[in-house]
This record gives C-alpha cells, structure tokens and sequence, in this order.
C-alpha cells in the first residue's frame, strides 16, 4: 500500500519530486527519466507510469534553467523509440506460440491474420497516434509485434511517433510550464492528461464493439 501512495503522489505531484530530485542528484536526473520512459513504453504491464505529465515538467526545468533541453529531448526520444523497439520484439517473440492455440476463442489462426491485416494497413497511424494515448501507447507497440507488423514500417513510424510525443510535449512545458496560472493549476493539468486521453480510448473501443454487435 505505500507503494501504490508513493506511486500516486508521485504521478500527482510529479514536479516537486522531480524538482527535488534535480536539486539533490542533479544530472542523475537524466539516467532516472531515461529508465521511466523506457519502462513506460518497453514493459507492456508498467502502463501506469506518468509520461505526458512526465515530459510536461521536465520542458518546464527546462525552461528555468534547471536541465537541458535539448539534451532531455534527445535522451528521451531515444527512451521512447527503445522502449516500443522492446515491446514489439516482445509481441513479435511471444505471437506466434500464442496464435498456436487453435481451441481458443481469441487467439488463434484467424484471429492473428486478421489483426496483421489491420497493423499491415492501419498499424502506422496508430503507432504514432498511440503515444498521446495513456495505456494505449504501452499496448501498440505489443500488439503490434505480436501481429507481425513488418519491423521496418514498425521502426519508422515508432522513430517518427517518438519524436513527436517527446518533442511536442516538453517543448510545450518549455514554454508554458513556468506561466504562473499553469504552475498553479498543475495537478488539474495533469489529471486532465490523464483522463482526457483515457476517455476518448474507452468511448472508441466502445463504439467499435457496439458497431461490432450491430454488425
């Protein structure tokens, strides 16, 4: 239990930890964010890991001179691309031995070409999509190992959906992060990045299933 509460204060109040850290161990800062969003994105049961809020804060450090921007861009777009190259050789790996089971309802032969099918079509926009997504953008990069999605297209839509999420996000807290309204505001900020995205994956899976039933 005070695992969960230290993880939870720690997603809520990710500024002041960081901060703290920061100013105890300075550039081992680098090495501690570099491991979360690896984990985040290359261990497909850590969904839960603060990523958006994460990068938020680190481009407001940025922007009061506490760390370097381009250095944290750099190192955690590696993280990011690393970590979903992690995952999918994971789904890669682990597919195959899976869809073997041929009396499951779920995960079986026809079952894996369908869903090959859709990452062979669709699996790009999603890669990249995916990773302003909480929960989603851990299970992506899985399943699309496990769809066998062809590991070049795979990489450079993960490169490309990397640099963007990464990028995007600490250059937004670069410069927005030390505006007093947003300092003040921060945990609502970042609960909103966190359900906002939440809800809008609940509400399409539950469209797509209710279009299923219908069909």
């Amino acid at each position: 239990m005070e695992l969960v509460s230290f993880l939870i204060d720690f997603i809520l109040h990710v500024d002041k930890h960081l901060e703290a850290f920061v100013t105890n161990y300075g550039a081992w800062v680098y090495a501690l964010l570099f491991l979360i969003i690896f984990v985040e994105t290359g261990v497909v049961v850590m969904p839960f890991l603060p990523g958006d809020s994460l990068l938020f804060v680190v481009g407001a450090l940025c922007g009061v001179g506490l760390m370097s921007y381009p250095l944290s861009v750099g190192l955690l777009t590696a993280a990011a691309i690393m970590g979903n190259q992690s995952n999918y050789a994971i789904g890669r790996y682990f597919g195959p031995r899976v869809f073997q089971w041929e009396d499951s309802r779920l995960f079986n032969k026809r079952a894996f070409t369908s869903a090959h099918l859709f990452y062979e079509k669709y699996g790009g926009i999603t890669i990249v999509l995916a990773r302003f997504m909480p929960f989603l953008r851990t299970f992506a990069p899985f399943v699309a190992g496990v769809a066998q999605m062809t590991r070049s297209k795979f990489t450079f839509y993960d490169v490309t959906g990397g640099a963007l999420w990464v990028g995007s996000i600490v250059t937004a807290g670069y410069f927005f992060g030390s505006i007093p309204w947003v300092k003040e505001n921060l945990d609502k900020i970042i609960w909103a990045m966190i359900l906002i995205p939440g809800v809008i994956v609940l509400a399409g899976a539950w469209q797509a299933r209710r279009n299923a039933a219908q069909a």
